[in-house]
């Protein structure tokens, strides 16, 4: 396995990717720390984790609250020891232009996308440190190449959350901390699965490899990086969406 014995901190734990993560993690041999501020979706990805066996604890945690942050930072390194991996999945997608969006709605998704994955990082580096090192993976999203007509803030968000992994990568390479980024493109979420037929074809024209992404797709790019088949890969920005960044 993989990821036998790591530890790994996932947020988003609750849902879609974090989920998928989680559960290809635990697979993997990973003991997984879900963090999820719906404390009945992350018992539900709890369940499902240990349905496979899999060894998982859930920290209802709000990521943008630096010190339910630190807490469930703390209570992962006691449950299990150390800190080795840390998904920062967590992250909320309000549309607007700069003119009609709110500022209490750009504010959400910035501080969940980008001051959530800053906080988790800022909390986890000192406990990768103490172990000699670590693994800090981003999810960003094919917004954070280039702007997305009607998401402002989701797609600063994601742009500035591909900067702070290189940022990071350059910062605590010293400390053999591994930081990298995913872009997933469309995936199957609850957005695509209630599309009609129609909907879901003009989807999957704009997809060069024809095929909208599945959060399994996801978790398998997760577990690479986080294993040592990727140990000299740091400050990537890896798109995992069927080459939707380049049509």
């Amino acid at each position: 396995m993989r990821l036998n014995d790591k530890v790994a901190l996932v947020t988003g734990f609750g849902s879609g990717m974090g989920r998928a993560i989680s559960l290809r993690f635990a697979e993997e041999g990973a003991k997984v720390a879900g963090l999820s501020r719906s404390v009945e979706a992350g018992q539900e990805s709890l369940r499902q984790v240990r349905a496979k066996k899999g060894e998982a604890a859930f920290f209802p945690t709000d990521v943008r609250d630096a010190a339910q942050v630190q807490a469930a930072v703390d209570q992962t390194v006691q449950a299990y020891g150390r800190l080795d991996i840390v998904v920062n999945c967590a992250a909320v997608r309000i549309t607007g232009t700069a003119t009609d969006i709110s500022v209490e709605d750009w504010d959400a998704v910035l501080d969940t996308n980008l001051r959530g994955t800053f906080l988790v990082s800022r909390a986890a580096i000192p406990e990768m440190r103490k172990s000699g090192g670590g693994c800090i993976i981003n999810l960003s999203a094919i917004s954070g190449f280039h702007g997305t007509a009607g998401r402002v803030a989701y797609s600063v968000s994601k742009g500035a959350v591909n900067n702070l992994t290189e940022a990071m990568a350059l910062d605590h390479a010293a400390d053999r901390i591994r930081v990298n980024c995913i872009c997933p493109g469309i995936t199957e979420t609850p957005m695509v699965t209630i599309a009609s037929p129609e909907q879901r074809e003009q989807l999957q024209r704009r997809i060069p490899l024809g095929r909208v992404g599945l959060p399994e797709d996801i978790a398998e790019a997760a577990v690479y990086l986080a294993s040592d088949a990727a140990r000299q890969v740091t400050g990537a920005i890896l798109a995992v969406d069927g080459g939707s960044h380049l049509a």
